[in-house]
């Protein structure tokens, strides 16, 4: 965390005006007790912002979800686990509903101002009976701590992701909290990951819309685990004012520290994603710089980042810099071969295009930690871009080769 941002325990509750409750309805399977239905709740009205997949198949509560933001703010969000409710035809958009209208009910609230969300199996119709009837239940279980809705989002996550961080804007101390899902499907270009943010900052409409893109683009769309956008990728933010600060304008006053505490929460989810990738055993920071321009700079990144051989190459502990550079080969970056270096977690794989002569040993231990650092220098200009992946383990292919199947059976 930067010195200013610090970081405190709640979660999701730690923003004052904030509640979260968790339940287990048996989505996924009946026959196994596990919390898998989570509602985060607002006391006070909001201002929110969200960001949504940009996949062109785009399952039933994002197309609810970003219809409902359109015409209101967001005081409650309530969410899914095990079906992601996505390509389920007309049945999917009328269950949607139902969730956001039972959550409204209970909650005395508009129907619009219930976000919806959903994440698991693609093209399972959504067990709605399963759901609707226990939102009431849902609602009566909203207390001050979090951490049961961060692992009722969970999927193929093997741990809850949290984290809350207080910073001070002019006098006022404001705390953001947050929770997320990650594992599988996990290439984000939002605009099966799920983030949900709460943050007790006064903040303007222009200005949260503004600090979440920018959050965004700097943690959520700089992560990949195998190459794949989910239908479901939402990132969501609700603001409700209660600690008291001279409300935050866009570039206004405050504007900096506020977006730097976002970008901080959020990154630090976005590694966690990655570190929990489905069976991934490395998490990876490729540095791109002196590109031709910062485009230039992700097309490197993203093609080594996503590149299978490479991945694979990483699960081996293989220092195999060919296959780094014949990534930046193919990515349709401006490269000059004979200018190219390469380092693995600071130590030289890559000089001018060649080997650079380094003992084989050095370059071993340096991917063969649990994280390690692809730095890439084009040397071409000042563009840079970095992006944060993981290895492909022959578990990966294992884990994910059976899971519609196994589903449909139950």
């Amino acid at each position: 965390m930067a010195k200013k941002v610090k970081e405190i325990e709640g979660g999701v509750c730690a923003p004052r005006g904030f509640k979260a409750g968790a339940i287990a309805c048996g989505i996924k399977n009946p026959a196994v007790e596990r919390l898998d239905l989570a509602l985060i709740y607002s006391e006070f009205p909001t201002v929110g912002s969200a960001v949504y997949t940009q996949n062109q198949v785009c399952a039933a509560p994002v197309r609810l979800s970003a219809s409902h933001l359109k015409s209101a703010e967001p005081r409650a969000i309530i969410a899914n686990s095990g079906n992601a409710n996505a390509c389920t035809g007309p049945d999917g958009l009328v269950h949607a509903r139902a969730m956001s209208a039972a959550t409204a009910k209970a909650l005395g609230l508009k129907q619009r101002e219930v976000q919806v969300c959903s994440t698991g199996i693609i093209g399972v119709p959504l067990p709605i009976d399963r759901i609707e009837p226990r939102i009431p239940e849902l609602a009566a279980s909203l207390n001050g701590d979090g951490n049961p809705a961060a692992r009722a989002i969970m999927t193929s996550d093997t741990r809850p992701k949290e984290v809350a961080v207080s910073v001070k804007i002019g006098d006022t101390k404001v705390r953001i909290g947050a929770i997320a899902k990650g594992a599988g499907m996990i290439n984000p270009h939002m605009a099966t990951m799920l983030c949900f943010v709460t943050t007790d900052a006064a903040v303007s409409k222009a200005e949260i819309v503004a600090a979440t893109k920018e959050a965004v683009d700097h943690s959520f769309n700089r992560i990949t685990v195998d190459g794949d956008m989910s239908t479901n990728d939402t990132v969501i933010v609700m603001a409700n004012g209660q600690a008291g600060n001279r409300t935050i304008t866009r570039g206004g006053e405050g504007s900096a520290e506020f977006r730097e505490a976002l970008t901080e929460v959020m990154l630090c989810l976005a590694k966690r994603i990655v570190a929990d990738g489905e069976r991934v055993t490395k998490l990876v920071e490729v540095q791109v710089r002196g590109a031709a321009s910062a485009l230039d700079a992700e097309r490197v990144a993203r093609a080594v980042a996503n590149s299978k051989l490479v991945k694979c190459s990483w699960n081996g502990n293989d220092p195999n810099w060919g296959r780094i550079l014949h990534a930046v080969g193919y990515s349709g970056a401006r490269v000059k071969e004979e200018m190219v270096n390469i380092h693995l977690n600071g130590v030289i794989a890559t000089q001018n295009g060649l080997a650079a002569g380094t003992e084989g040993g050095k370059l071993l231990d340096a991917v063969s930690g649990p994280e390690f650092t692809v730095g890439i220098d084009l040397n071409i200009g000042r563009g840079e871009f970095t992006i944060y992946t993981s290895d492909l383990s022959p578990e990966y292919v294992d884990f994910n080769r059976t899971e519609y199947s196994a589903v449909r059976k139950k």
